[in-house]
């Protein structure tokens, strides 16, 4: 395992740590787990369509819309339990996540050419001691990272395909989001766009 880029404090970035084969296998997971967990852009609680599409793989997903945001164990447009993660991903976070307590949780955002995503901090989980790990593929995005506060400084990294990073310690709530993504700089995805998995542990462990 290669030493991780530390940006700020508690946020490492591992550039190109997944094989091309490696994200070609979890695209296809992703697009197979699509066709039964269709992603939707979530409403946010102040009635705003996410210009992100999102669905979610393993016992929980991520889900939103005027009650507020939240984990749940089905799919809000299906009705049925969300696809099972690759086990590449589970092996992922017992390397980088936590060895002992599995993800119960794996966001998919499907980032079209105009998608993004504004500063945010994920507060939605039960016990922060565990990290967000987050896998990039496809299209590069032009990720900003701040501190625990709105008005504290950011700074910008890009994160092309194929490239892991971790929130955790003094970044776990840390505000960030993504600018924008570069349109056709990788062909990774079929059409075009990013797909960005984030895996998490969303019940107390």
């Amino acid at each position: 395992m290669m030493t991780p880029v530390s940006l700020v404090p508690g946020f490492d970035l591992w550039p190109g740590l997944l094989s091309p084969d490696a994200q070609r296998a979890l695209v296809e997971a992703v697009l197979a787990a699509s066709a039964i967990a269709p992603p939707a852009h979530y409403a946010t609680p102040y009635g705003k369509a996410m210009s992100v599409a999102m669905t979610s793989l393993g016992p929980l997903g991520w889900t939103s819309d005027a009650a507020g945001y939240r984990y749940a164990d089905r799919h809000p447009g299906t009705g049925a339990a969300w696809p099972q993660m690759p086990q590449a991903l589970l092996d992922l976070w017992a390397v980088l996540g936590d060895p002992e307590v599995p993800p119960d949780a794996c966001l998919v955002n499907v980032y079209g050419p105009d998608a993004r995503m504004g500063l945010h901090q994920d507060r939605d989980e039960a016990d922060p001691r565990f990290p967000v790990l987050s896998i990039s593929l496809g299209d590069t995005a032009v990720f900003r990272i701040g501190g625990t506060s709105r008005k504290d400084p950011t700074r910008s990294v890009r994160l092309a395909s194929g490239d892991v990073c971790r929130l955790s310690g003094p970044a776990r709530l840390a505000f960030h989001g993504v600018d924008r993504i570069l349109p056709g700089s990788s062909r990774l995805v079929p059409g075009g766009g990013r797909i960005n998995l984030t895996l998490r542990r969303a019940r107390a462990g």
